[in-house]
């Protein structure tokens, strides 16, 4: 049975990637491939559709599923820019010198596109490719043959920006769905994480199999899924005008609902684990969350497959049923806070609410339950990532502590090492692979770098082997042409999900590009050519990752700041009047805005946190307060979440005259330890008087009673966060500032 339920996991997860946007869009990229040099093999020749080929190629890069708005400028510049670099190659073919001159500078200048973040860095990457493409070309004959090349390159490059336009259009729907499918999967992988806190404790009062790294598993999912929000933000909040779109949009909406909601439904798991009898619940609420992640899950697989989800059963009689063992037991003399048996149902209470979420989910895909998008409709381009090119981000650049001006210089200083050494080798007429290996390996930081350098060494291996065993076959010029065709796709397709993919498709597509414009090329050769040179630019990208290194400690200070910054505006929105008295109007969507950049700037501190863990343990930045510093805003986001539940769903059993000032009081004090720039001095504990109740009081039943008390204890436990948030801080801060020279 464990066989077969293994083997059924593997070939969903291998269609869910069959079917998934990223592979769309590198077959997308490939059919553009295969139309445009296909075309001009059969108007122009083969040396015309070869050089057309190269131009498609170098284009490619920045073509990623995205909106519609904005992907002409996005396509432009790289063979606006790679255009003149391709033809000045061409014309510098035979002065090694000359082009070593051209191509520090230009390398320089094309890695400065990478201050404009994740738009710029596959923009980057193009215009290195058309040089060093240009470069794996013959030398032309004369001034007339490098005109020719780069006229049959500017062919493929225009003619390819216009199908990727037009192509990007076709699929928008597609890639609507497909998004919204993948963050489903995401979601659904972090419900079974957060399930697995659910883990009783045994007898001994340990775990019985929560593992050490869960906490980390948590960090960097709840990190990546921020991540992955906003890229489907840009797609499926995009015009959310026909009825299949704002179905779309009004589940996204959902989803993040359900973020808040898995966050809250740990809140006092740790409280009820301390009670003997507590194995049973946990176990019943750790199965309903499991199904809740299948049910999402499968929901994913119906949009992929383009089919109608079936209903799913309502689980809130199953979590009503749920009771501790000992549960009629009479507290103790003298309890004042919850009993165990409020905190179980408590918790039951708030997996209901997750259950309820998902089957809105359901019944939205379905059609059965419209989507309400009175604010996401009116304010979405408030959502989205700009589209335009702004200046900024180059004016701010020329500071010589800048990553993007660091990691220029030392791409420009790793391109004329890498290129000095390739004339120099026997084998020097093929000087671009080990620059096309410095390129794709080297990254802005060390962890990424390891990695690339890994997968581009393993996947040359793998991908010579494979084209030598294809370029042994002595295919024919259509055979040649289909297999560059599937090796962009793969290599495009899986350029940011795998790179060790992408790094066998891409040296096979490297290779027989090589063969089509190099007739006669010696492919058993090449095979131990192309391993040396792969292992030389790797050595020399993971060498110059140490020259003028951007150490995450540096950025640790200003992330720290923005996490804390956003922590106090969304604390002060969530906590505001406004909330309590109108959920429809300009408060929800300020209160929306300041959530995504509470979650958007802790996804950017847990990252740097994972990259510094490669990084020399000697520049590493103070991991423990960091780690803690994670986990007491993510707990912060819960109590409020909570908090926000409650003036949402149970308002009619909140009285506001006892909550209207504690509710004030809080987001001040919450302001007042956060908001304001961090500070590395000692920290003392909050006193006493700083609480929101007056001392503690019996908490009632809450779903008999008034929840007003039980809220004045969510607001109690956010500020006792927010002081443990600022004394976080400090303890990250202050040895960052007495090693600031040293690190310098």
């Amino acid at each position: 049975m464990r066989a077969q339920r293994a083997t059924a996991d593997r070939g969903r997860a291998a269609l869910r990637v069959a079917l998934s946007h990223y592979v769309a869009n590198g077959l997308s990229v490939a059919f553009g491939l295969m139309l445009i040099s296909g075309g001009v093999h059969l108007l122009l020749g083969a040396l015309a559709a070869s050089a057309a080929a190269v131009g498609v190629i170098v284009t490619a890069p920045p073509d990623l599923p995205g909106p519609r708005r904005g992907k002409f400028w996005q396509m432009l510049p790289s063979p606006l820019i790679g255009l003149p670099l391709f033809f000045f190659v061409q014309l510098l073919h035979s002065a090694p010198l000359r082009l070593g001159l051209l191509l520090v500078p230009a390398t320089f200048l094309a890695f400065v596109a990478m201050a404009w973040g994740k738009r710029g860095i596959p923009i980057a990457i193009a215009v290195m490719f058309s040089m060093i493409f240009s470069m794996a070309t013959p030398a032309p004959t004369g001034m007339t043959e490098a005109l020719e090349r780069t006229l049959h390159f500017g062919i493929g490059a225009c003619l390819y920006v216009i199908y990727a336009v037009l192509a990007n259009h076709a699929l928008n729907g597609r890639y609507r769905v497909q998004a919204m499918a993948d963050v489903l999967l995401s979601l659904a992988a972090l419900m079974r994480t957060e399930a697995r806190q659910f883990t009783p404790r045994d007898d001994s009062g340990d775990v019985r199999e929560v593992p050490t790294s869960l906490l980390g598993q948590l960090l960097r999912e709840q990190a990546a899924l921020a991540d992955q929000l906003q890229a489907t933000r840009d797609i499926v909040l995009e015009s959310p005008r026909t009825p299949r779109r704002q179905r779309l949009a009004g589940m996204l909406v959902l989803v993040l609902e359900l973020r808040d909601l898995l966050l809250a439904s740990e809140l006092d798991l740790d409280a009820l684990k301390a009670h003997p009898g507590h194995a049973a619940a946990l176990c019943e609420m750790q199965r309903v969350l499991d199904e809740l992640a299948d049910e999402t899950e499968a929901l994913a697989d119906t949009l992929l497959l383009g089919r109608e989800p079936a209903p799913v059963p309502d689980r809130r009689p199953e979590l009503a049923a749920i009771h501790l063992d000992d549960e009629d037991a009479p507290p103790p003399a003298g309890q004042i806070g919850p009993t165990p048996a409020m905190l179980a149902r408590g918790l039951a209470s708030r997996i209901g609410h997750i259950n309820d979420e998902v089957l809105r989910l359901v019944a939205m895909a379905r059609g059965d339950v419209e989507p309400d998008l009175t604010v996401v409709r009116a304010n979405w381009q408030m959502f989205v990532s700009p589209t335009e090119w702004s200046l900024r981000p180059f004016l701010t650049l020329w500071r010589w502590d800048a990553p993007p001006l660091r990691h220029a210089i030392r791409a420009a200083l790793a391109i004329a090492t890498g290129y000095a050494i390739a004339v120099m080798l026997p084998w020097g007429s093929h000087d671009y692979w080990i620059l096309l290996t410095i390129v794709v390996v080297l990254r802005g930081s060390l962890s990424q770098t390891l990695e690339r350098r890994n997968s581009r060494v393993a996947g040359t291996l793998l991908g010579c082997v494979l084209a030598v065993a294809l370029l042994s076959a002595h295919p024919s010029p259509l055979g040649m042409l289909a297999a560059v065709t599937v090796a962009q796709a793969i290599a495009h397709g899986f350029a940011v999900r795998r790179y060790l993919v992408t790094s066998v498709a891409a040296t096979v597509l490297g290779l027989l590009q090589a063969h089509m414009l190099n007739v006669g090329m010696s492919p058993t050769f090449a095979l131990f050519e192309r391993v040396a040179d792969t292992l030389i630019g790797a050595a020399l990208a993971w060498a110059f990752c140490y020259v003028l290194p951007s150490w995450e400690r540096s950025q640790i200070p200003a992330l720290v700041a923005r996490t804390l910054t956003a922590q106090a505006r969304h604390a002060r929105l969530a906590l505001g009047l406004g909330q309590l008295r109108s959920v429809v109007t300009s408060p929800e969507l300020e209160w929306r805005l300041a959530r995504r950049e509470a979650y958007d700037s802790l996804s950017a501190l847990v990252q740097a946190t994972q990259r510094s863990l490669s990084e020399p343990r000697a520049v590493q930045p103070p991991l423990e307060p960091l780690e803690h510093l994670q986990a007491h805003s993510y707990q912060l986001l819960a109590q409020l979440s909570a908090v926000k539940s409650m003036l949402v769903l149970r308002r009619d059993r909140l009285t506001p005259a006892e909550i209207e000032g504690p509710l004030a009081r809080t987001a001040e004090r919450i302001e007042a330890a956060i908001g304001s720039a961090p500070t590395t001095g000692p920290v003392m504990p909050e006193s006493a008087s700083a609480t929101t109740l007056a001392g503690p009081i019996p908490l009632p039943d809450p779903f008999d009673n008034d929840v007003s008390p039980w809220l004045l204890r969510r607001l109690d436990l956010a500020t006792g966060i927010a002081a443990q948030l600022r004394d976080d801080a400090a303890r990250i801060l202050q040895p960052l500032d007495e090693n600031l020279p040293k690190a310098a």
